[in-house]
């Protein structure tokens, strides 16, 4: 499964009507045949030093190839089009692994990792997030995996996604997250995290 998730910041004049236009706008993109699951809302919070992101989309296909339609389909192109209340936008795509449908109303928490100029640990990295994966109680879902798409992705290379039932149960979690930060710390140049609600799916969703 392609796990596909961009950042929105709004430019300051951006009028909320205009905003939430977009964001319907996103949501109507479920219709597409080749996506699999579409959440797109604004942040429930963010934590980072550098950017200040406001909203996120989550998409998820079957394979690379069904991103690509997904990315020049005329429906996604006409809307990318109507983009200009955007100031600026990250977007990141991995490939992940026993991922299942996603509870409308759960709570994401999604990480992105910057690594320090050549660190070569990559894979370290990664074992280090499995690991600590594996530790997280009552998770609906967890998933992870290096960039494939550096072009929008502003120097971050590895991404985590968290799904949690709740706000309270992610916040149960907490002590297996910091354990993650004091890990990596040393290898990190930055790092960025969202929470967002997933938003409900419309009829049709999961079609491939």
């Amino acid at each position: 499964m392609i796990e596909h998730v961009v950042l929105y910041k709004f430019k300051p004049e951006a009028e909320p009507s205009q905003i939430t236009a977009l964001m319907n706008g996103l949501n109507d993109l479920i219709s597409i045949n080749q996506v699999v699951h579409l959440s797109a809302g604004p942040l429930q919070s963010t934590r980072s030093s550098s950017f200040a992101f406001t909203h996120m989309l989550h998409c998820r296909y079957n394979s690379k190839q069904d991103l690509k339609a997904y990315a020049v389909h005329p429906a996604h192109v006409g809307l990318v089009r109507r983009t200009t209340i955007v100031d600026d936008i990250m977007a990141i795509d991995w490939i992940a692994e026993d991922v299942s449908a996603l509870a409308p109303g759960s709570v994401s928490r999604v990480m992105f990792l910057k690594l320090k100029d050549g660190v070569a640990q990559k894979n370290y990295v990664l074992n280090v997030i499995r690991e600590v994966g594996s530790k997280l109680s009552s998770i609906r879902e967890f998933s992870f995996g290096e960039n494939f798409s550096p072009d929008r992705a502003k120097g971050f290379s590895v991404a985590i996604l968290m799904v949690f039932d709740a706000v309270e149960v992610l916040d149960s979690n907490v002590e297996v997250l910091d354990l993650l930060n004091e890990k990596l710390s040393d290898l990190l140049e930055d790092d960025l995290v969202v929470d967002c609600i997933i938003g409900t799916p419309q009829p049709g969703s999961g079609s491939s």
